[in-house]
């Protein structure tokens, strides 16, 4: 027979509690029939000049409430998380063969036209896009004008800054923006074709590959996923 003297505390009875609650094999209603045994067993053996109050009595229920709501909560969470991942995959998996634009500085030309993005942290007056050919030389800068923050695409021709067509191929884009004289954060966005998604734990990532063109532009998580056209 389990005894317990009357200076055990609601804390060592929770201490208790949070031990078993490691185990691999204890269960909410383990501890619950624990805590009552010993709760039961304390006012037993209490001392009759000084009684637990009701107070304290109502305090060590709340504890053994508190590690029940607790246990319950995290299997809710798991639940809802398995289920968030699920979404997260499906969702994943009708992206592909679809177009996206994530963070990325290349474009690629072809058939005489090229797109890309832009991601402003803040609003801007003027956002400038220079694009670049595969030896560093500027062909085109195009001036997109005031911008609100937030995903923006653009489409460029093609055509360089006298007005001849460049050649199909790979370009490297870079954009800058500006409030006034202030620099806002800005970030250029690639065109890419999601081709796969690849789930692993809790992470649901896809496969994009450069837009007309077999290279891989990576991995990204749906997140990184900035717009999808």
């Amino acid at each position: 027979m389990t005894t317990v003297s009357s200076s055990t505390s609601a804390q060592d009875i929770y201490s208790s509690l949070n031990k078993t609650s490691t185990t691999s094999t204890s269960t909410v209603e383990d501890q619950q029939s624990r805590f009552l045994k010993l709760l039961t067993t304390q006012l037993k053996n209490q001392d009759p000049l000084n009684p637990m109050d009701n107070a304290q009595t109502t305090s060590q229920l709340a504890q053994i409430s508190t590690v029940d709501g607790i246990e319950r909560l995290n299997e809710t969470l798991k639940t809802m998380m398995g289920n968030m991942q699920s979404s997260e995959a499906l969702q994943a998996a009708n992206l592909v063969g679809h177009a996206v634009l994530v963070p990325g500085s290349g474009m690629i030309v072809t058939e005489g036209i090229g797109m890309g993005g832009v991601q402003l942290d803040a609003v801007a007056d003027k956002v400038t896009v220079s694009i670049s050919d595969k030896n560093g030389l500027e062909v085109k800068r195009m001036d997109l004008g005031a911008l609100e923050a937030g995903v923006h695409d653009f489409v460029w021709d093609g055509k360089n800054d006298a007005g001849t067509a460049v050649a199909d191929g790979s370009y490297t884009v870079k954009v800058t923006a500006y409030k006034g004289d202030v620099k806002v954060g800005a970030t250029a966005l690639e065109l890419g074709t999601v081709t796969g998604v690849v789930t692993s734990g809790s992470d649901v990532k896809v496969d994009v590959n450069k837009f007309g063109d077999s290279a891989q532009l990576g991995r990204v998580s749906m997140g990184d996923i900035k717009l999808i056209l």
